[in-house]
């Protein structure tokens, strides 16, 4: 398994300054228009998932993401760029006062694919997604390294994270996947 696509330092400035400047306007109450993806090449209107993780003094303060990419980059960076400062259900919407200490990352995710052997599992490679009983839990892929958790930690508190007891993702029933993804610093 191979991330399926790159991004160059002028496509990475790109991503960045649509997701930098949406949040930007949206602290200044100014309107914002979404990109149009004509405006731009191949590679930044795939249809790919992508999280928006914001951070102060190392702290999360927002992280929203779509695993699956179900419109083009451009719009989906838009779109979580938003939701992460504005609309993360375990923060208040992000203030004016924070924006100058606020860190920006941006994750672009390769497709699922079911994990052939847990055993495989690269800490700091590979993503994951656990479904199992009505409930899903998801980790980006460098989550695990900065936590400092081994395989065994990751798959539990990625039952922990779905809402479900240790050793879940064993289950008959249960769908654990994994992805690839692409991280990049937007501001910071």
């Amino acid at each position: 398994m191979a991330v399926a696509f790159s991004f160059d330092k002028t496509e990475q400035q790109i991503l960045a300054g649509i997701v930098v400047d949406v949040i930007e306007k949206r602290l200044h109450g100014e309107a914002v228009l979404p990109p149009n993806p004509g405006d731009y090449n191949a590679n930044l209107v795939q249809d790919l998932g992508c999280f928006v993780t914001l951070t102060i003094m190392g702290q999360l303060r927002g992280c929203i993401g779509s695993i699956v990419g179900t419109e083009p980059l451009v719009l989906c960076a838009w779109h979580m760029a938003q939701a992460a400062a504005f609309r993360d259900p375990r923060f208040p919407p992000l203030r004016p006062a924070e924006w100058p200490h606020t860190r920006v990352e941006i994750t672009i995710l390769d497709k699922l694919s079911p994990c052939p052997d847990p055993q495989k599992i690269e800490i700091g490679r590979h993503g994951l997604v656990l479904q199992y009983a009505g409930r899903s839990g998801v980790f980006l892929p460098q989550v695990p390294v900065e936590q400092g958790w081994d395989l065994g930690q990751y798959l539990s508190n990625l039952c922990r994270k779905a809402g479900l007891p240790d050793g879940s993702w064993k289950a008959p029933g249960a769908h654990l996947y994994w992805y690839e993804g692409f991280e990049f610093l937007a501001r910071g």
